[in-house]
């Protein structure tokens, strides 16, 4: 619980593809450990969630993996078939960052507000602790946005946490159904005004106020988009710039 004020990455990216693993710790992983300001002489710790996606254990020996080689200690909270962790607080207090993979949004916010996640992801939150993670990772601390939860055409969900204000798009250049299902559930009022963003981008928010958008690609794409008004670029920083 390192962060100087309450932060939150909400992204559309996490892992990458590894080269003598088989994934690897992207940009928008290490920017999320960066902003946790973890103590000099300590290795990072990162709790990984997977709830959205089933909890599988072959993604969960990626993420170990990815995370030694990164030199991070990571761990894993999973509900499914049953809860791996007798006390939520001190799994998730006991990390620097939590991490959220994407699937299901349906099924995360379900089983989160089931076993009272939501509640402790809140307090650990304003406690320092940084929470992040990539599609419906990223989307889950807003208000809503567009899923694939309940089929392959986009749906809009929105009943988010609602740490973050507004909506969020996610795989908007990767999937050319998601923006105009996403200015679509804006625009009949089903969502609030929010950004859409291309794979590999993502925004830092420190407490509510989004900071600045971020993206491992030079070319990522963060668009807001709102009811009353046009579609309007966000600023991106390119994270491998910084440690080129």
């Amino acid at each position: 619980m390192t962060a100087a004020e309450p932060t939150i990455l909400a992204t559309c990216g996490g892992l990458v593809a590894g080269e003598w693993t088989d994934a690897a710790y992207g940009p928008l992983l290490f920017e999320a450990i960066r902003l946790a300001r973890v103590p000099a002489g300590r290795r990072p710790r990162v709790l990984h969630v997977n709830t959205a996606g089933g909890d599988q254990r072959f993604v969960e020996g990626q993420e170990i993996e990815a995370a030694r080689a990164a030199g991070v200690d990571a761990s894993h909270l999973r509900f499914f078939p049953r809860r791996n962790a007798p006390s939520l607080p001190d799994a998730v207090f006991g990390a620097d960052v939590v991490w959220v993979s994407g699937g299901s949004l349906v099924a995360l916010l379900a089983v989160w507000r089931a076993h009272g996640l939501d509640r402790v992801l809140g307090e650990a939150w304003r406690a320092g602790v940084v929470l992040a993670g990539g599609s419906a990772g990223g989307i889950c601390w807003h208000s809503g946005g567009v899923t694939q939860s309940f089929g392959p055409e986009p749906v809009a969900v929105a009943d988010g946490l609602g740490f973050l204000p507004g909506s969020l798009g996610v795989h908007t250049d990767s999937d050319p159904r998601r923006l105009p299902a996403y200015r679509g559930a804006i625009e009949t009022g089903v969502l609030a005004d929010g950004i859409a963003l291309d794979e590999g981008v993502g925004l830092i928010y420190r407490d509510r106020e989004l900071v600045e958008a971020v993206a491992e690609r030079p070319d990522g794409r963060a668009i807001r988009v709102s009811a009353n008004a046009p579609d309007q670029a966000i600023p991106v920083r390119n994270l491998r710039e910084d440690t080129e």
